[in-house]
């Protein structure tokens, strides 16, 4: 990313055709294939955005003005369920009517729920590859495949699981699924939307022609470029699948010690179909503000609910719909510069942590 940041590279704008402008459109051009390869889809079906936030508004708002284009006037209807991240739910809440769809204890969807909700004017199905709070594995191929043979315009938010687990395009045979950089090692700021092949979606942006027409504005070469050299690092070899299984060792070893060294802790999710590196533990008696904060001064840093909701500490709307304590929940992840001496650090200050904020809370200290 270095020259498109610093270098003379960077005064290039890969929509102009001189030299610089050249050298700017070609990097563009490598790193779609690579994040194209990676994802496996074709580089034209790859467009470049601002993060998976844009990508997802992209995919909700385009497939519901595409189906206003070929509509009777009335309101575009949406079917989604309970856990989606919030790109989605506020989205598809501003772009039309919304049925969602419940979920299991697990945090998991039933398929034949979701597509029971769909109607005569649903434009489209929107349901995450696995979730980004407690990390449970969704059954988006049976849902993909069910929307589809009813005609209906499908798209998978893939940004919690891009670079943990296998994400195909083209096995998955959705219309549209967004991705993200900065979950895997890649710079913040840059995502994709992946849009099937002859699919034509309303541009979400306007006043240009890049990325053939579906997003105006110039585009961030230097991110694409981090994106690109992120996804072509885990696409070599097996380094995908190394990453996952060491990162399932660390979390596995977390659910096992933790639960052993303290009373009073759940798993929230499936701790088996799950991402490799995320796991949601239940604290019983006390609240995770204190927790967050207590790890935080001994080094240790981790989560509370979804990323969106950190300023707030508001209770998670994934744990309420599945029906477990919303108020006392910690995400405990691990990336791919994570090691075990990581893990020794998190289960040595935790149950510490935990235990003298119970007798706080007790009045027996």
């Amino acid at each position: 990313m270095v020259p498109w940041l610093t270098g003379p590279e960077a005064a290039g704008d890969p929509g102009r055709v001189h030299a610089e402008g050249r050298a700017a459109r070609f990097a563009l051009e490598e790193a779609r294939q690579q994040v194209a390869t990676f994802f496996g889809a074709r580089p034209r079906e790859v467009v470049f955005t601002s993060g998976g936030t844009e990508a997802v508004n992209m995919a909700v708002f385009g497939g519901v003005a595409r189906a206003r284009e070929r509509g009777d006037g009335r309101p575009p209807h949406i079917v989604t369920t309970a856990v989606e991240h919030s790109a989605v739910l506020e989205a598809a809440q501003r772009a039309g009517r919304v049925t969602q769809a419940g979920v299991d204890q697990l945090g998991r969807c039933d398929p034949e729920v979701v597509l029971a909700g769909l109607q005569p004017e649903t434009a489209l199905v929107s349901v995450q590859l696995a979730n980004h709070e407690v990390g449970t594995l969704q059954p988006v191929a049976e849902i993909v495949a069910g929307a589809r043979a009813r005609g209906v315009l499908t798209h998978v938010d893939a940004c919690a699981g891009a670079g943990h687990v296998p994400v195909d395009f083209a096995a998955l045979d959705a219309d549209l699924v967004s991705v993200t950089a900065h979950k895997f090692g890649g710079p913040r700021g840059v995502g994709a939307l992946l849009v099937r092949r002859g699919l034509r979606l309303p541009p979400f942006h306007l006043g240009g022609a890049q990325e053939r027409a579906r997003r105006a504005g110039m585009e961030n070469v230097a991110a694409a470029v981090g994106f690109g050299a992120a996804a072509d690092e885990l696409a070599a070899g097996d380094r995908l699948g190394q990453e996952a299984a060491a990162a399932s060792a660390l979390t596995n070893r977390i659910l096992t010690e933790v639960l052993a060294l303290l009373p009073g802790v759940s798993v929230f999710g499936d701790p088996v179909g799950r991402l490799p590196h995320l796991v949601c533990l239940g604290v019983d008696g006390v609240e995770a503000e204190p927790v967050l904060l207590a790890l935080d001064q001994r080094g240790v840093a981790v989560h509370s609910g979804s990323s969106c909701s950190s300023e707030t500490f508001e209770p998670s709307p994934v744990l309420r719909a599945m029906g477990v304590d919303a108020d006392h929940s910690l995400r405990v992840s691990v990336g791919w510069s994570s090691t075990a001496a990581d893990v020794d650090a998190f289960l040595a200050a935790f149950p510490d942590v935990v235990t003298r904020l119970r007798e706080l809370r007790s009045g027996s200290t």
